[in-house]
């Protein structure tokens, strides 16, 4: 149910009898959580908000220090290159998490190789010819900067022994005043960060996603932009696939299998896809659950979900063991949904010329071609019989076998076995010739595939995923399309369970109400712990700028007893 924050919610049936307290919430911070904590409370101290971006190289040497880090000139020339324009949060705790805080045992160490006497400390003229001509040389600037510390330097010489805890205890102070300032600022604390789950209700014994806040950019266009960070060497794979509107309002959508053959950092993201022209469906709101097959498919569990958001893109990131993996897209109804006023005006689909020879109008075949792009799935453009049979199954509800798939190889245009966008032009001119021209089962494939009389795509929202991994090559597979409920509908409880804001409803505190915010939406789950089925009723009277998947104001939901609905 994505509801607004004047939600008022009521209860009617009977009061249950039994009481028990909410989840509780606390529960020490894992390693990762700590890491995230420090990465925002470093950023945050530099900029307002996390959607702030580092614009220079300035902002970004003190982001860094902020987080306990004394980066040289070359580790700064090492992300900010002449391309770059600007860094963002999720770049900045990449930097982090590939810089490594220096030691003090490594400080010390690396002083003693400087230090011939053994004696704790270093002539100025030989620290100033060291610094300045070997190694990761420093500047004149950055070496007087050591040299004119008065706390460790006397007689022409540098007592590095002190000057290492002084770095050390400046770094832990700079982190510790950022920390406390994230702490008292609770607007700050409220920002939404990373990609890991918080405060889990139910700690699973299995091995989780290290998450990170980092989503893969490809292009400006297609994803998220990256200018200093390289992923060159990542290998990468690409799946489309479509939510389609049913007539009961139901929505269905390709689901899949990916599979990854050794641990890897792994970047994941949905976007509904761009077609032709400007469309509504780019403003549906998409989302992804990756959940991880243990021993049957009936046994899954969730790991994660795509809350990370860059405009239309949303994405995780995270590590991820060998295994397979299912991977079940989601939107929540909002947006797309029936076309309130029908269209009257129905569009030409065939015409015949002057010898009464029939063609494919100009528009249809426009319409045509972006159907062949959303179900060539794998974008190689062609389809093959497993792409082809997904839209067989959609618009038709019947599968083609092999043998008429070699009919078809044989009568239209095809390469390496699949067919060709004009073979696909091909098949449905001649279905329009099966017919005389009679455009009706045309539509039927039009209205399956959520064209309407204009032929608008008004009740589908095509999307891409996008997946890359540091260490193998990631497999994506689409195995089936169903509706979006049953498994998908249970990641959802779990993750809002997991994420949301618990209250208890007033007078009735087995009924519990999870609030799971983003910036742009927000997903309530109703537990119900008593014995009783229970109806509860929903006002979004209050609510302003908003939609919800029901369509209407005022409603109500029947939880059966001990389930949670979302």
């Amino acid at each position: 149910m994505a509801i607004s924050p004047g939600s008022d919610a009521a209860f009617s049936g009977q009061k249950p009898t039994r009481s028990e307290s909410p989840r509780s919430k606390k529960f020490l911070l894992t390693e990762e959580e700590i890491f995230y904590m420090n990465c925002r409370a470093a950023y945050l101290t530099v900029f307002k908000s996390s959607l702030d971006n580092i614009i220079s190289k300035d902002q970004l040497y003190l982001a860094l220090q902020h987080a306990g880090r004394n980066p040289s000139q070359k580790t700064i020339n090492k992300y900010w290159t002449p391309q770059t324009a600007k860094l963002n949060f999720d770049d900045f705790c990449i930097i982090l998490r590939k810089e490594k805080p220096t030691s003090k045992a490594e400080l010390l160490k690396s002083f003693k190789q400087l230090d011939v006497n053994d004696n704790g400390s270093i002539l100025h003229t030989d620290l100033y010819k060291l610094l300045t001509k070997k190694g990761e040389k420093m500047t004149r600037e950055e070496v007087n900067a050591i040299i004119n510390l008065a706390d460790v330097n006397a007689d022409g010489k540098f007592d590095y022994i002190k000057f290492c805890k002084l770095y050390m205890a400046t770094n832990e102070q700079c982190l510790k005043t950022a920390l406390e300032k994230l702490e008292v600022d609770s607007k700050l604390r409220r920002q939404q960060f990373g990609s890991h789950m918080e405060g889990s209700p139910e700690r699973d014994p299995s091995p989780v996603p290290k998450a990170s806040p980092r989503i893969i950019r490809k292009t400006d266009q297609e994803s998220f932009s990256n200018k200093g960070i390289y992923f060159s060497e990542w290998q990468g794979v690409q799946s489309k696939g479509c939510f389609f509107l049913e007539e009961d309002g139901e929505i269905i959508s390709h689901q899949y299998k990916m599979q990854i053959a050794q641990r890897s950092l792994v970047y994941i993201t949905i976007k509904p896809l761009n077609l032709r022209k400007p469309s509504p469906w780019l403003s549906v709101d998409t989302a992804l659950y990756i959940l991880k097959e243990n021993e049957s498919q009936a046994n899954l569990q969730l790991l994660c979900f795509t809350e990370l958001r860059n405009r239309e893109t949303f994405g995780w990131t995270g590590e991820l063991g060998p295994g397979i993996y299912w991977l079940v897209p989601s939107t929540t109804g909002c947006r797309l949904r029936k076309e309130i006023k029908p269209v009257t005006e129905e569009a030409q689909l065939v015409y015949r010329d002057e010898t009464g020879e029939l063609f494919l109008t100009q528009e249809f075949r426009s319409t045509l071609s972006d159907i062949f792009e959303v179900i060539d799935l794998d974008g190689n453009g062609l389809l093959s019989l497993e792409e082809y049979n997904f839209f067989e199954l959609r618009t038709s509800g019947e599968k083609c076998d092999e043998d008429a798939w070699a009919v078809c190889r044989e009568n239209f245009d095809t390469k390496k076995n699949e067919l060709t966008r004009q073979g696909f032009m091909d098949l449905n001119l001649m279905e329009a010739n099966d017919r005389e021209g009679d455009p009706r089962d045309l539509w039927v494939t039009l209205h399956s595939m959520g064209y309407n009389k204009a032929l608008e795509l008004t009740e589908a929202c095509p999307f891409v995923i996008d997946i890359y991994a540091d260490k193998c090559k990631p497999r994506i597979k689409a195995v089936h399309m169903e509706a979006c409920s049953g498994q998908l509908e249970k990641a959802i409880c779990k993750s809002v369970l997991n994420k949301g804001n618990a209250k208890v409803m007033d007078g009735y505190e087995n009924i519990i109400i999870y609030t799971y915010k983003r910036d742009t939406w927000i997903t309530s789950v109703i537990e119900n712990k008593s014995d009783n089925k229970v109806i509860i009723h929903i006002n979004n009277e209050l609510s302003r700028n908003c939609v919800n998947n029901r369509g209407l104001d005022i409603f109500a939901v029947e939880v059966a007893p001990k389930s949670t609905m979302v």
